[in-house]
């Protein structure tokens, strides 16, 4: 399925990326209440930055990590976005969710430092080197 491209002022893109934040220690506190208000906090954020959150699930086995699809607007950089959901989602869970986080956490932490981000949708890279090195010749 082809990706569809988003205006903005004198830009269009289609920006697809594919994060993952991980809990400090590996702890398996992502479910129920606690995802549903990690990926509300991300979607108000993504919101406030022009960027489309379009899927965000916890890992079902383990708990201990967050998957997020994010459409990005061009003048999103991806650092600054991931640490502004961190910051904010770690601080909304560990006020809402204090008593059940205090035996996991006993320092102001929720995720683990860094974080994995890859670029996802679009063509393969061999097909757009092909289209690339055919610029110019007629179709």
């Amino acid at each position: 399925m082809a990706s569809k491209l988003r205006k903005f002022s004198h830009t269009v893109a289609s920006i697809k990326v594919h994060i993952v934040f991980v809990t400090k220690y590996r702890h398996g506190v992502i479910h129920g209440d606690v995802e549903k208000e990690i990926v509300k906090i991300c979607q108000g954020i993504c919101n406030k930055n022009d960027c489309i959150l379009e899927e965000a699930k916890a890992d079902l086995g383990k708990n201990d990590h967050i998957h997020l699809l994010i459409d990005l607007a061009p003048k999103v950089s991806i650092s600054v976005l991931c640490n502004t959901l961190k910051t904010v989602t770690s601080r909304e869970i560990r006020k809402h969710y204090a008593e059940e986080l205090k035996p996991y956490y006993w320092k102001p932490v929720f995720w683990k430092r860094g974080f994995s981000v890859v670029s996802a949708g679009g063509a393969s890279l061999d097909v757009l080197r092909e289209y690339i090195e055919n610029q110019g010749y007629d179709d």
